[in-house]
């Protein structure tokens, strides 16, 4: 049938997938960050100085108990193997995760980058703009549509001071005392505190935290860019007059305002949430474009070549200096 746009098949079986399996990703570990500790799946609990592991208190092997008493190598034993080890071991893993595939962790998992999304499309609805950093689209909004964002962002910022709380403290029992209004002075300041922090983080900061301010993000980051062969958002040149119809759409929706179709290097906090790929592929599909977008993912030799061109200068001009 004529009129009836064909696009590349494996456009849409990418875009669909790519965007269900992010999407269950990111609900489930924002889901599982705001009832761990309520479920007591895990936290430290302060008032008892131990870990709460599935509801059983986990003390690493380091307490003596009325039946058992622990002299000091079996102690060094315990936390050893309950702790030192298990904690190398997540380090090294999540270590050649992003080596591999970079900052995979925030853009699928994390739940800050799942607020940071989530507040850029309120802005980007009520303000026209996805940070007040930018320039808005649309009309000046009133100070109304200001403060009803404000107010999102203060009521986000406070939920997650309560959740960051009661990994610290009995959920049931801080949940109780804040409902009757009798929580006592450090809660209290604490959770004020930690609400004003996060609210600040969540209506001003947000992808600049990300970029500058979260050393798990930046230890991510090193390690993805010490592999030259890692996974990253790729750019076929061949077919850039693809891009004529469309107005920076890649660059528009990355949530870190990173230059989508730049070298590796000036990419170095993407958070591979391909975001950017699913706005080609709606530009391209638009377009009526038979042919797959022109950024994808790419790795081993594809890889290399994202930043070979910046690479291939800097040994030209030292061959020069010799």
């Amino acid at each position: 049938m004529t009129g009836i746009n064909k696009v590349h098949p494996q456009i849409t079986q990418k875009k669909v997938f790519r965007e269900k399996f992010r999407t269950i990703s990111r609900y489930t570990f924002y889901l599982l960050f705001l009832v761990a500790p309520i479920l007591n799946i895990f936290r430290f609990d302060i008032t008892q100085g131990h870990f709460v592991v599935f509801g059983h208190a986990w003390i690493l092997g380091l307490q003596s108990s009325e039946y058992q008493c622990f002299d000091t190598s079996t102690q060094v034993k315990n936390l050893l193997l309950n702790f030192i080890l298990p904690v190398i071991f997540l380090v090294l893993t999540s270590i050649l995760i992003a080596w591999k595939y970079g900052r995979i962790y925030c853009g699928w998992s994390c739940p800050h980058f799942s607020v940071v999304e989530t507040i850029n499309k309120i802005m980007l609805k009520y303000l026209g703009r996805v940070t007040i950093w930018e320039p808005s689209k649309s009309k000046q909004r009133d100070i109304f549509t200001w403060l009803l964002v404000l107010s999102i962002c203060i009521i986000i910022a406070f939920i997650w001071s309560f959740t960051f709380l009661s990994y610290l403290l009995p959920p049931k029992i801080l949940a109780v005392d804040l409902y009757h209004f009798e929580l006592s002075f450090a809660p209290s300041l604490a959770l004020f505190v930690m609400t004003g922090v996060l609210t600040f983080d969540f209506f001003f900061a947000r992808h600049l935290f990300c970029q500058y301010g979260c050393s798990y993000g930046m230890l991510q980051s090193f390690a993805w860019m010490a592999n030259s062969k890692a996974m990253v958002i790729g750019f076929d040149k061949t077919r850039a007059h693809l891009c004529q119809s469309c107005d920076n759409e890649c660059d528009k929706a990355c949530p870190m305002r990173l230059p989508v179709r730049g070298i590796k290097r000036a990419k170095f906090t993407c958070t591979q949430c391909g975001v950017c790929l699913t706005a080609c592929d709606t530009v391209q599909s638009k377009a009526n474009q038979q042919e797959e977008s022109v950024i994808h993912w790419v790795k081993n030799d594809e890889a290399i070549a994202v930043d070979r061109h910046a690479a291939a200068f800097h040994i030209k001009r030292l061959k020069k200096s010799k």
